[in-house]
């Protein structure tokens, strides 16, 4: 698992030297790799599923200059898991990290995670949908302060379907299921769009890449 610090000028990008984050290999696709920027603490949260372990590995990255360090890795959920995305929350300062827990019934499950220097500590692990859940990612809405967590859900024929998360210090809790897209859904990605205060929302359906505008309020 390597990484690398670019630095954009105009329409170029230049790149500093490669830095390893693992000695152990890193998984493409779902079950991959993710990384979020934790804007708090001016650091960068990198997780991934240890391509040997299949466990849940995170660490966390400093920048300086046109190099970036790490602090040690940490295994996190002993099972083996299926990584989705990550997010970071601004208002609460936490990390967020979406997965599959292969050990629980497939259940989709999201952890809060706090950094402090280059350690990182975890809250309990909170179970979103407990009948088999994959690809399962996280948007953060800074106009509602809420985190958007849309993924595929297996167990209901793999339809697309979004809960609004809020943090309370190191635990999230979830609104009620809505369904966006009702046919079999995966790869969810999306991103928040601060001049219309608007979740983009992209995903696979029907062999067709897919977008969805979504509005949040309250939960």
């Amino acid at each position: 698992m390597t990484a690398i610090v670019g630095t954009v000028s105009g329409t170029s990008i230049s790149f500093g030297s490669e830095a390893a984050i693992s000695t152990a290999g890193g998984r493409t696709g779902e079950g991959g790799n993710s990384l979020a920027f934790d804007s708090n603490a001016n650091k960068m949260v990198f997780a991934w599923r240890n391509a040997s372990t299949a466990k849940l590995e995170v660490a966390v990255g400093t920048v300086s200059g046109t190099s970036i360090s790490f602090g040690s890795e940490v295994t996190f959920n002993g099972s083996t898991t299926g990584l989705g995305q990550m997010a970071f929350d601004s208002t609460a300062n936490k990390a967020l990290i979406s997965y599959r827990d292969d050990a629980n019934s497939d259940a989709g499950t999201v952890v809060v995670a706090t950094v402090s220097g280059t350690s990182i500590s975890f809250g309990a692990e909170t179970v979103f949908e407990s009948n088999q859940c994959s690809y399962p990612a996280l948007i953060y809405d800074a106009n509602a302060n809420k985190t958007v967590l849309a993924y595929s859900h297996i167990g209901d024929s793999s339809r697309g379907k979004a809960r609004i998360g809020t943090i309370t210090g190191t635990s999230i809790s979830f609104g009620a299921a809505v369904v966006f897209n009702s046919s079999s859904t995966s790869n969810c990605w999306g991103t928040f769009i601060p001049s219309t205060n608007k979740i983009f929302l992209a995903y696979t359906a029907a062999n067709h890449g897919t977008g969805i505008v979504g509005t949040v309020s309250g939960t």
